[in-house]
């Protein structure tokens, strides 16, 4: 499958995770910005998949990262988010949704197992209750999770300074 075809819209997952629960497949499911891809995203991805046997990855649209991110995010567009997450061997399929949440994508997949990074906390997360409501548990991938503010900044201090003194 290329990598296009992994992205699908909220309609067209819907079919797809019938078709893969009638065959009794194991759902994995994260989500998140995913804005400039890095070693913390790919591990947690791998990581997750290795919990199941198809790994779906909620990614939040542009007008959803403004919203609980900030207005100067995503750096990235959906669209090129969502191929580059496409891109690793370990995602199954992706959808972009708009809400500022995952819930509703969670509770049309119904995943067996939902994940995170190491640096969230189960019983604070949004997700829990439909998780655990449709039958679900929440997996903490563990590991120090890098952030895409954390590189921004540290981009902004190596290169802005040196940037304004070139020209």
């Amino acid at each position: 499958m290329n990598t296009k075809q992994k992205i699908l819209s909220l309609t067209q997952l819907k079919e797809v995770v019938t078709d893969l629960k009638k065959l009794g497949k194991k759902i994995v499911t994260t989500n998140g910005a995913f804005d400039m891809l890095h070693i913390g995203h790919k591990r947690v991805l791998e990581e997750s998949k290795l919990l199941g046997d198809i790994l779906i990855v909620g990614i939040n649209s542009d007008t959803s990262v403004k919203r609980y991110k900030s207005d100067l995010r995503p750096i990235i567009p959906e669209i090129e988010r969502a191929e580059l997450v496409a891109a690793l061997a370990c995602v199954d399929y992706i959808t972009i949704f708009n809400e500022s949440d995952p819930i509703n994508f969670l509770e049309l997949v119904k995943p067996a197992i939902h994940t995170k990074g190491g640096d969230y906390n189960p019983e604070k997360l949004l997700e829990t209750p439909v998780i655990q409501k449709n039958g679900g548990k929440i997996v903490i991938i563990p590991g120090k999770v890098q952030s895409t503010t954390d590189i921004i900044d540290r981009i902004l201090k190596i290169y802005g300074s040196k940037n304004s003194q070139k020209k």
